[in-house]
């Protein structure tokens, strides 16, 4: 199973041709290439369930691909449709968001990501309070030499500018502290994403992501 070099083509002439009709005359291709992708995200969600057995190998690949149809009503961009095609896999129930496994694809562009991605409220002050306890655990996790190679500095996302009100200036984790999200990101390379064995690739690199998520995981249940 791979993203087939149609798929690709199909978004890259979407992203310069961003208008209802000419989506309307091309709709069959776009079908198609959805098609490409929920049977990508099938294989994708067996192979991540012998990674992490978090992952409900039930799911339905459908409700894991994200619709093209963008929501433009509060948006500057009144472009209607994204240029990718997202697939998110949650690890607990068949509700998107969380803790997950997320892929993009898009020509260029493509990446798979994990972690939790601006958590509530709640999960956000349980989070940090397992770094403030464990915070040795996440370390070992995301300062391990092989990690930061696939992912980069993990450090390096967005931050509140200011020290969160339970935690003073001087902690010595206040950098994992301000984090405002908890994911991590590699870049997968068109070339790539159409081999064959590009389900076993990302199942390899979700086998990566999968201490992290765990950390997370305990952090909110």
């Amino acid at each position: 199973m791979r993203i087939y070099p149609e798929t690709l083509d199909f978004l890259k002439n979407l992203a310069e041709n961003n208008n209802r009709e000419w989506f309307q005359l091309h709709k069959p291709e776009h079908d198609k290439a959805r098609e490409n992708v929920i049977e990508f995200a099938t294989e994708i969600i067996k192979a991540l369930h012998h990674v992490d057995p978090q992952v409900n190998v039930d799911l339905d690949p459908k409700r894991c691909v994200q619709r093209i149809y963008r929501d433009i009503r509060f948006r500057k961009d009144k472009t209607p449709y994204k240029n990718n095609f997202g697939v998110s896999i949650p690890t607990s129930g068949p509700k998107n968001g969380g803790v997950e496994y997320y892929f993009q694809i898009q020509p260029g562009k493509s990446f798979i990501a994990g972690g939790y991605w601006m958590p509530e409220t709640d999960h956000l002050k349980a989070i940090r309070q397992e770094i403030d306890y464990n915070a040795h655990e996440l370390k070992n996790i995301i300062d391990n030499a092989k990690f930061k190679k696939l992912f980069g500095d993990f450090r390096k996302q967005e931050q509140l500018k200011t020290v969160p009100r339970e935690y003073s200036a001087d902690n010595e984790n206040i950098e994992l502290l301000k984090l405002k999200s908890f994911i991590v990101w590699h870049q997968v390379k068109d070339k790539v994403l159409t081999k064959p064995n590009i389900v076993e690739h990302l199942a390899s690199v979700g086998g990566k992501i999968y201490p992290l998520n765990v950390f997370l995981r305990n952090a909110i249940t």
